[in-house]
């Protein structure tokens, strides 16, 4: 099984993520929220909670999901990566994903990855819809 984690840029294979603070991008009304684990809203609709563990590093098997957070760094950067330690299934993600102590980087996927307008749209839309599904 292949594992993404999109996220910080510049890692290398070897290269061990571990959990850290959220991201945070100076005059980000989202980003300062969830610095301070709370979840900003945007026309009165929830957006991007706080992690549930900020203790544990989270890994996907969809490679879209993935994207989605490494574009929410500047440039950030997605890897194919192997779990280190126990996995945990995620109860937060509409996606299948794992919340895991670490992870080691086994190769870069993509660098600097951006998405376009219509690739947020269609994650979206698979998300809402697995939202939907999930019953939330």
């Amino acid at each position: 099984m292949r594992y993404f984690h999109g996220g910080v840029p510049g890692l290398r294979p070897g290269d061990t993520i571990t959990p850290h603070a959220p991201n945070v991008v100076d005059g980000c009304p989202i980003c300062a929220a969830r610095a301070k684990g709370q979840t900003a809203t945007l026309d009165g609709q929830a957006v991007d909670p706080p992690t549930g563990r900020p203790d544990m590093v989270y890994i996907t098997t969809d490679r879209d999901y993935g994207r989605f957070y490494a574009s929410r760094y500047w440039f950030g950067d997605l890897y194919t990566v192997e779990p280190v330690g126990e996995m945990e299934p995620s109860t937060e993600d509409p996606f299948p994903t794992w919340c895991v102590p670490a992870a080691r980087v086994l190769a870069v996927y993509t660098r600097a990855v951006q998405l376009t307008p219509g690739q947020r749209r269609s994650l979206l839309r698979r998300w809402t819809e697995a939202d939907q599904a999930a019953g939330r």
